[in-house]
């Protein structure tokens, strides 16, 4: 077969099925190396939904196309509802990736996704209006919204009916109050932010630049303060570092050595979320760097030319000069949100509770996923009399393990608090948990209650991170999927204060792992199964997962492309 015969032949066969599996492969070694496979999806399996054109469709507002609204979208099949997508972005950005933005290493638009692209690719009626959402009506059951577009005239509003509510908002920079954050520092939240952040460091070095300013003026011009030690500030203060001594250095070399660049963090370490070991191994890198690190220094004003700091140890309140400030310390709720908390009697809470199946806590056909929510996992001693009720068919109040051998399997998937803690207690099952108590032969309540009384203190909030957003809106979406099979056939675990079962089974959030990127090629990784890694085959691990995380092919060769061209051709510095 000659050579056109054959490309002629695949390319016919890959037209004629063009829903063909995609995979990416980035294979790295040096020193150890990363794998990482990507699905994007197009090969996998869609249930065959069937639907009567004379059945209403039930419709579903979104608010939100960050990662938990953007991976609801993307998961969700059942052409059943009517989807209506409400955002001031009509694009996904690539978070994470943010940092890399700051200084070039990627371009702005090569982490973001048009919503509408998604939204195309679904065989159900999807809509999305541009706009933000203003205020949420729970009685009404509807949505206000307002334009976002900048326009000379009135800004455009209008609202939505729902039958269901996705509330997948994200949330805001927390200030914490500070005087003069929002004024003159930076955030890193947005693709805005991190433009603004890159044309801010070039005007610095070009303002340094200018013959009329003194070399003590331009000291405080290309002082860099970064606030905030948690993954965000050290991988951009990580970044920033790179840019300037790799590609600004030989751009500015009169003013290279006036560079300065300090990271504040209020606690004790940075990456305090991590392992020691890679806390260390950033803080002495650090060092080595040049990078300023001051841990115990919370910041108390930030002025125009100035920012305040107070000292724990010492109680010393210093005041130094600044070029630029970026603010990173953080998150907190959205205006539209704490309104929405006050009015279903949540004001006292940082953000939205809901249950475990991500609905909002009194609210029937509301559902919170992101940062804008956290799950209020019920605690086992608040049901203990209802569990033992149901293991004690007999009524006899007193029971043997066996009799909880029907339960056992509902119990731990209602309360997953009961296998952190049997973990951490190395108890190889329940039954273990139960004679830890003196429950050998037979438990009565006060017993059970004992043998159960420490469980809830493994109770923890789960992260506000990408990975946790992406896993809640993909598990909302197959519960959307498959609402009226489950309606008829509940697979969750048992009602323990009443009859019957739960619809689904609890969200279960498993994590993955996180990166730290440490800037000069080297990352550190703190991976499942007690796994560290840090060094130069961690930041090649790093690149594999985050390109093949992206949420398109299209974004993942322009970010691929962006590394190599940094590779080959150095950071942009021209400030457009």
């Amino acid at each position: 077969m000659s050579g056109y015969a054959f490309f002629n032949r695949a390319s016919k066969a890959y037209h004629s099925n063009p829903n063909l599996a995609r995979l990416l492969v980035v294979f790295t070694v040096g020193g150890g190396g990363g794998l990482a496979l990507s699905n994007d999806g197009f090969g996998t399996f869609t249930p065959a939904f069937a639907i009567a054109d004379d059945i209403p469709k039930k419709k579903v507002v979104v608010l939100g196309t960050g990662w938990a609204g953007t991976s609801f979208l993307k998961n969700l099949k059942n052409p059943s509802y009517e989807v209506h997508v409400v955002s001031p972005r009509n694009y996904f950005a690539f978070t994470p990736l943010l940092p890399s933005v700051t200084n070039g290493t990627v371009e702005a638009r090569s982490i973001v996704e048009p919503i509408r692209n998604i939204l195309g690719k679904k065989k159900f009626d999807a809509q999305f209006r541009e706009a933000e959402c203003y205020k949420i009506d729970r009685e009404q059951k509807k949505v206000y919204c307002r334009s976002s577009q900048e326009s000379n005239f009135d800004k455009e509003e209008f609202t939505l009916d729902y039958d269901y509510l996705v509330v997948a908002m994200g949330a805001r920079p927390n200030t914490f109050n500070t005087p003069g954050v929002v004024e003159n520092a930076h955030f890193l939240k947005e693709i805005e932010d991190a433009q603004r952040i890159r044309n801010s460091v070039i005007n610095c070095f070009e303002r340094a630049s200018l013959p009329s300013v003194s070399e003590e003026e331009k000291k405080k011009i290309l002082h860099f303060v970064v606030v905030g030690g948690g993954p965000t500030g050290v991988e951009f203060a990580a970044e920033l570092h790179d840019f300037v001594t790799q590609d600004l250095a030989k751009l500015y070399p009169n003013i290279k050595n006036l560079v300065k660049i300090t990271l504040l963090e209020a606690g004790d370490h940075i990456l305090n979320m991590f392992d020691k070991r890679i806390t260390l191994f950033a803080e002495d890198k650090f060092k080595r760097d040049g990078i300023d690190l001051k841990v115990g220094s919370m910041v108390t004003k930030v002025t125009e030319k100035e920012i305040m700091t107070k000292e724990r140890a010492t109680g010393e309140v210093v005041s130094v000069p600044y070029g630029m400030v970026v603010w990173s310390t953080g998150i907190g709720t959205r205006p539209v949100v704490m309104d929405f908390m006050k009015e279903i009697g949540q004001a006292n809470r940082r953000v939205l509770a809901t249950d475990e199946w991500l609905r909002v806590q009194g609210c029937e056909n509301i559902y919170a996923l992101g940062d804008c929510a956290t799950i209020n996992q019920r605690k086992v001693m608040d049901d203990v009399a209802a569990i033992f009720s149901k293991a004690d068919k007999e009524g006899t109040g007193r029971l043997r393990a066996e009799d909880f051998k029907e339960v056992i399997g509902d119990i731990c998937d209602r309360y997953p608090q009961i296998q952190i803690y049997m973990k951490k207690k190395q108890l190889k099952n329940f039954t273990n948990l139960l004679s830890s108590a003196g429950g050998d032969e037979e438990l009565d309540i006060d017993k059970f209650k004992k043998a159960l009384a420490e469980i809830d203190t493994q109770m923890k909030n789960l992260p506000a991170t990408a990975q946790v957003a992406a896993q809640q809106g993909e598990y909302l979406a197959d519960c959307f999927n498959r609402m009226e099979i489950c309606e008829k056939n509940p697979e969750g675990p048992i009602r323990f204060r009443g009859e019957g079962r739960h619809r689904f089974h609890s969200f279960r959030y498993k994590h993955f792992g996180q990166f730290a990127p440490l800037g000069g090629e080297q990352a550190a990784a703190e991976l499942p199964g007690d796994w560290i890694s840090i060094g130069h085959s961690t930041q090649w691990l790093w690149y594999s997962v985050y390109a093949s995380k992206q949420v398109s092919w299209r974004t993942r060769y322009l970010v691929i492309a962006d590394w190599g061209r940094r590779f080959i051709l150095g950071r942009d510095s021209s400030r457009i």
